[in-house]
């Protein structure tokens, strides 16, 4: 089988990582793996792969492929969501698997990071360092009976949209700072000792929520999956954070509720499009913190991941992260 791997500036010597790497790859072997250049198109000798492992592909290159590629018979993305994967258009008979749980760990810390920062209002003292000032006023801020536990987590209500394996990262750690934190998935039930709601729970949740933060996938289903409605149910106080994909957040119902304080503030990882246009009215929304893209960084032990699914692959076993379509 033709495996074909993106250029990365990461370890991908998955190969060495089989069991039987010896027999399966190198001269003789009975697999071949073959790098290629991420941001151009793929070699027209290498069309007859049957596997492509992906990362940061950009979507025109990959659509691209899903029409030159036609004996492929497995994508493997190392991103946490496969959505750029699926917009492909890659035929039905073409397995696509994500790399979810490759990035658990930095994207909960920068999810904890963003949520300090709007909880906190970092964003407010860097601008006013920017302009030399000493915004003494947000001490005063917290100092206020009635606004102060608008400044902290500990006893704040937090719901976390998309109960996966980051929420049961990111969940204990709001927990140790005093949270109270609420799932939402497709099940209800409890995770981890964390209760979750369904989509039904999903509007009473919201009217008690003082920080919601979504780690949905972008799917059909959740496309502006917060929307207008939704966040009209959240407290006037409340904060909300994304760091699971843009195409969530209907962001002209969000900017509507920014500007006119019907939600205190948010920070966002993802946007619909990225990157964003120099005319993109985010960029001067009051109370808005915005980083690009950055909360997963590279995927770590991506080379034994793969090693793993391949090796699941060959034996015709059961592949981790396989998207339905």
């Amino acid at each position: 089988m033709k495996i074909l791997v993106p250029d990365v500036p990461f370890d991908l010597d998955f190969p060495s990582l089989l069991p039987d790497a010896g027999a399966s790859f190198g001269p003789g072997g009975t697999d071949t793996v073959v790098a290629y250049t991420m941001n151009e198109p793929v070699p027209e000798e290498h069309t007859d792969a049957e596997a492509l492992i992906t990362w940061a592909n950009p979507p025109k290159l990959l659509a691209d492929a899903a029409r030159r590629l036609t004996k492929l018979r497995w994508v493997q993305t190392l991103s946490a969501g496969p959505d750029v994967a699926l917009r492909a258009g890659f035929g039905p008979d073409v397995v696509i698997s994500s790399g979810q749980s490759l990035h658990d760990d930095t994207v909960t810390e920068h999810a904890l990071a963003l949520i300090l920062a709007t909880v906190r209002r970092i964003d407010v003292s860097l601008a006013a360092q920017r302009e030399h000032h000493w915004a003494k006023e947000i001490a005063f801020a917290q100092a206020d009976p009635v606004t102060g536990p608008e400044y902290t987590l500990d006893g704040a209500r937090v719901t976390i949209w998309g109960f996966g394996s980051i929420a049961l990262r990111l969940a204990p750690l709001l927990t140790a700072l005093g949270a109270q934190v609420t799932g939402v998935a497709s099940r209800a039930g409890e995770r981890s000792g964390y209760a979750v709601v369904d989509a039904g729970g999903l509007d009473a949740l919201l009217a008690e929520t003082d920080l919601l933060v979504s780690l949905l996938p972008a799917v059909p289903a959740t496309r502006h999956a917060l929307d207008a409605r939704l966040l009209s149910l959240l407290p006037p106080a409340a904060r909300f954070v994304n760091v699971g994909r843009g195409a969530t957040v209907d962001e002209a119902a969000l900017i509507d509720a920014l500007r006119t304080g019907r939600l205190a503030g948010a920070a966002l990882d993802v946007m619909e499009t990225e990157p964003l246009p120099e005319d993109s009215p985010l960029w001067d929304v009051p109370n808005l913190i915005l980083t690009p893209h950055v909360a997963g960084g590279r995927p770590r032990g991506a080379a034994r991941f793969l090693a793993e699914q391949l090796t699941a692959w060959r034996a015709g076993g059961e592949l981790r992260n396989v998207t339905a379509r």
